[in-house]
C-alpha cells in the first residue's frame, strides 16, 4: 500500500464522520508487530493524524478498517458520533472470540474460569485465553476483545480462590456481556452488567475482602519501594 492510498483511507474516513468539512491535515498509517492482535492507536500533532494499526489489520476489509479509524479519530477530536462503519467496526470485535486462536492458559485460572462457567454461566460462556498479568493491585482483573484474553492480577495467586473467582466472574461478564455503543463511545458497565455483577453470592463481603488486600499489597510496595 502506498503512501497516497494510506493518506486516502485516512482522508475518507474523516470525511465519513465530516462530509461538510476539508480535510486539512497531513496523515499516514503505520502497521506494526507492537501490537497484540487486532489493537491500535491514533495521535494528533500538529496537524497530522498517525495511524498505527495490528498488521492483523491488513487484511480486513476496508469498511471495516475505516469504521475503526474513525472511532480512533472520534477518540483524538474529541467527539461523538456513529456510522456504519463504526457500527461495522464493532460488531467485528464483537465477534473476534471466535476466529481468535487459543494459546494461553494457566491451570489455576483455568480452574477458576471453569468453577465459575459451571455455577454462574451453566458452561455457556467459551473458555477464553487466560493470562496471569502483573502485580498490580489497581487493575485486578481486564478482557481485551481484541485477543479473547482474560488477565488476572498476580496478587490473587496465592490467595483464596474465592477472591480469584470473584474478580474471574466480572471479567467473564465483560466477555459474555461485551459492549453497549453510544454517540461513538462504548459502555462497558451499563446497568445490565452492574445487575449482573450483583448478582454474584456474597459480593459485599467479598469486595471488602479484595480492598484489603489490595491495600496491604500496596503498603508492601511503598515499603520495599522504599527501602530496597
Amino acid at each position: 500500500m502506498n503512501s497516497d492510498i494510506k493518506m486516502n483511507l485516512v482522508e475518507e474516513s474523516f470525511k465519513g464522520l465530516y462530509p461538510e468539512k476539508i480535510f486539512e491535515y497531513k496523515s499516514n498509517i503505520k502497521y506494526s508487530d507492537q501490537f497484540n492482535s487486532y489493537n491500535a492507536n491514533a495521535r494528533l500533532r500538529n496537524k497530522t493524524i498517525e495511524i498505527r494499526l495490528s498488521k492483523k489489520w491488513k487484511n480486513i476489509d476496508s469498511e471495516i478498517v475505516i469504521g475503526l479509524i474513525q472511532s480512533l479519530l472520534l477518540k483524538i477530536l474529541k467527539d461523538k458520533k456513529e456510522t456504519i462503519n463504526t457500527d461495522l467496526y464493532r460488531i467485528f470485535v464483537k465477534n473476534l472470540h471466535m476466529a481468535i486462536p487459543k494459546t494461553k492458559s494457566n491451570p489455576a485460572l483455568e480452574a477458576s474460569f471453569k468453577r465459575v462457567n459451571e455455577k454462574l454461566f451453566f458452561n455457556a460462556v467459551e473458555q477464553p485465553n487466560l493470562a496471569w498479568g502483573q502485580n498490580s493491585f489497581s487493575k485486578l482483573g481486564s478482557y481485551d476483545y481484541h485477543t479473547d484474553t482474560l488477565t488476572i492480577s498476580n496478587i490473587f495467586q496465592n490467595e483464596d480462590e474465592r477472591l480469584l473467582d470473584y474478580v474471574m466472574y466480572h471479567e467473564i461478564l465483560h466477555k459474555k456481556h461485551k459492549f453497549k455503543s453510544k454517540n461513538g463511545r462504548n459502555y462497558f458497565h451499563d446497568r445490565k452488567f452492574r445487575n449482573a455483577e450483583k448478582q454474584y453470592p456474597d459480593s459485599e463481603q467479598i469486595e471488602k475482602e479484595i480492598k484489603k488486600l489490595a491495600g496491604k499489597h500496596s503498603k508492601l510496595r511503598f515499603f520495599f519501594g522504599r527501602w530496597f
